[in-house]
């Protein structure tokens, strides 16, 4: 696990280290930067539970996690779907995603998902799929607009190759991609499935967090080779950082419910 402080910069500096680049090398070299990264516990004193009904405290994920499935099994597929945001404020950035371990497994994520980026008051989105410690990477020829309806489907065929696909609901385009883990060192365990909101990192630091509004996680379900799970079975995440709480988080049925405040 990486431990950093949340990284607070100048709306210069983000607007060179995050917002979209004018020219597809610059944007290359942006995005070979930004990655997620596990879970990394709050510092705050006194704000770790361990239920859904008392949330537990992130810097960088917001959602609900499942944190073992049932005893004997892995979990080897997650779905969730979300209405792309439109972030609102000057500058920031976030992500929605779906995807496999990263919390009590920290050693890999399987995970795919939207980036939704503000600079200047200009909207930008960028579908990406990433094995973690591997770097993001974005979809081509994916285009998502605000509004867009988007299905993540994140599957573990075995603890070293995967698939990822993403359907835009909206415009019936879809993508699928293949994945292997980097090194043995990222094997998938299976132990965790998540929906998150992240506060994700580029270039070593987290990005300002931009306030998305609500993002809603439906038809959401974790499945192993014999059952399904949704998130109520799971642990509620907020992002709380340096002493503010920045998300509220609610879970129902296959729903999971996330709010910037």
């Amino acid at each position: 696990m990486k431990l950093s402080t949340f990284f607070v910069s100048s709306a210069l500096l983000f607007s060179i280290a995050v917002a979209r680049p004018s020219r597809l090398s610059e944007r290359i070299a942006a995005r070979e930067s930004r990655r997620s990264r596990p879970l990394t516990a709050s510092t705050s004193e006194g704000v770790l539970a361990s239920n859904v009904s008392h949330p537990e405290f992130s810097e960088n994920w917001s959602g609900v996690v499942i944190e073992s499935p049932p005893s004997g099994q892995t979990f080897n597929k997650v779905v969730g779907t979300f209405v792309v945001p439109t972030p609102t404020g000057n500058s920031g950035a976030a992500s929605a995603w779906v995807g496999i371990d990263g919390d009590t497994a920290q050693q890999s994520i399987l995970q795919s998902g939207v980036d939704f980026t503000i600079s200047g008051g200009r909207v930008s989105y960028d579908a990406w799929f990433e094995w973690f410690p591997n770097f993001a990477t974005d979809f081509s020829n994916f285009p998502i607009s605000s509004g867009n309806i988007i299905t993540v489907t994140v599957q573990s065929i075995s603890s070293t190759t995967g698939t990822v696909t993403l359907v835009n609901e909206s415009t019936g385009r879809t993508v699928t991609q293949a994945l292997s883990a980097p090194d043995s060192a990222a094997a998938l365990r299976g132990l965790n499935a998540e929906w998150i909101v992240e506060d994700f990192e580029e270039g070593n630091s987290l990005v300002p967090f931009a306030n998305f509004g609500t993002v809603e996680f439906t038809g959401a379900a974790a499945s192993t080779s014999s059952e399904t799970l949704t998130p109520a079975s799971g642990v509620i995440l907020d992002i709380e950082q340096n002493g503010q709480v920045l998300t509220s988080v609610s879970a129902s049925g296959s729903t999971v419910t996330v709010q910037h405040t």
